[in-house]
């Protein structure tokens, strides 16, 4: 949310349970005069944000961030100064938005070192790919927070998506600190990340976006582990280290098998059912009774018209083991609150019935 205290204010207002927060603020000259046209001044910027955070300590938040957008074309002293600010007033997280891609991995360590050394705050690391160097910035930052003393996180998205040349690519990062010379056996992530989903979500979020996976992308495109070269297939074949960092089953490679359930489903009630039983045998799962079967039905149709795509298997397993979460899911509640105008001609139609 916006580093604003009415903004802070309504969002605890919406949902009061919320517990954890990101307040962003503007921070670089470009965007005080090219965005906001001169109407607001460095000094405003600190003065909202102090008065955000401390709304959002006054509302019980556990772990406030703050958010410094466009960071890497914005003056270092200025950052610490926002960090500081956010930090006395009970902030624990900075993240460092390079929001053009506009970073070099080496100076993203240097800005990052330091802006950590100097606050103790933990660093969140925000890059994007403009310059083709979202991972290798994004790895450079999280290492530069690590020798500061602070914790690290990285902001990734699955297959680098993102507006733009899209984000730092989850599973490239994950490989670089688990692989890289650099790296290896001497950075931890956390225990909690599985590497072996790395294929299964890297394959289901293409298949739902409807964005194929570059065929050189690392670990999880389909030139990833081929070998071409006659004397480099002969070398990985004698012992894969040769020419393979890291080997695919890591990874879980394997195609998610794709289930085509609206046809089959929907040809009638007797037979939906019928062959709707059919597709969940053939996942191993049997339905209880005849209610529990028809209910997993209407929301597989539901599902189906969701996502305008056949289910996956992992889709039709989530649907039958969690009904009630995926249910929730696929309820919209739009916004209406009919006043002014609307509410006039509404009620003179309701009326006129």
């Amino acid at each position: 949310m916006r580093a604003i205290a009415e903004d802070v204010e309504l969002s605890f207002s919406n949902v009061p349970a919320l517990k954890n927060c990101n307040l962003s603020q503007s921070t670089s000259e470009q965007m005080l005069y090219g965005k906001y046209q001169g109407k607001i001044s460095f000094d405003d910027i600190l003065g909202m944000t102090k008065e955000a955070v401390q709304c959002a300590v006054s509302h019980g938040a556990e772990i406030i961030g703050v958010n410094a957008e466009d960071a890497s074309r914005s003056d270092i002293e200025f950052l610490i100064k926002y960090a500081k600010i956010a930090r006395d007033n009970g902030a624990k997280r900075f993240r460092y938005c390079d929001t053009l891609g506009y970073e070099d991995p080496k100076t993203t360590y240097d800005r990052i070192y330091r802006i950590a050394k100097e606050t103790g705050m933990s660093m969140e690391m925000h890059f994007h790919n403009d310059l083709g160097m979202a991972v290798a910035c994004s790895v450079m930052g999280a290492k530069a927070a690590i020798d500061a003393g602070v914790d690290a996180y990285i902001n990734t998205a699955v297959n680098g998506m993102g507006e733009r040349a899209g984000n730092a690519d989850l599973v490239s990062c994950l490989l670089a600190i688990l692989k890289s010379a650099g790296f290896k056996n001497k950075y931890k992530i956390d225990p909690n990340i599985d590497l072996s989903k790395a294929w299964q979500l890297a394959k289901y979020t293409a298949y739902a976006f409807g964005i194929p996976i570059p065929m050189n992308q690392p670990a999880v495109g389909d030139n990833a582990f081929a070998h071409e070269s006659g004397i480099h297939a002969d070398g990985a074949l004698k012992d894969r280290r040769n020419y393979e960092l890291y080997d695919f089953e890591e990874l879980g490679r394997g195609e998610p098998e794709i289930i085509e359930t609206g046809r089959m489903i929907t040809t009638g009630e007797y037979g939906g059912i019928k062959g709707f039983r059919n597709v969940y045998n053939n996942l191993e799962i049997e339905f209880k009774d005849e209610h529990e079967a028809r209910n997993i039905l209407e929301l597989a149709r539901y599902a189906n018209v969701h996502t305008q795509k056949p289910l996956t298997s992992s889709e039709l397993r989530f649907i039958y083991n969690y009904p009630d979460i995926a249910a929730k899911i696929m309820t919209v509640s739009p916004y209406y609150e009919p006043i002014g105008a609307i509410k006039e001609r509404v009620d003179a139609q309701i009326a006129a019935r």
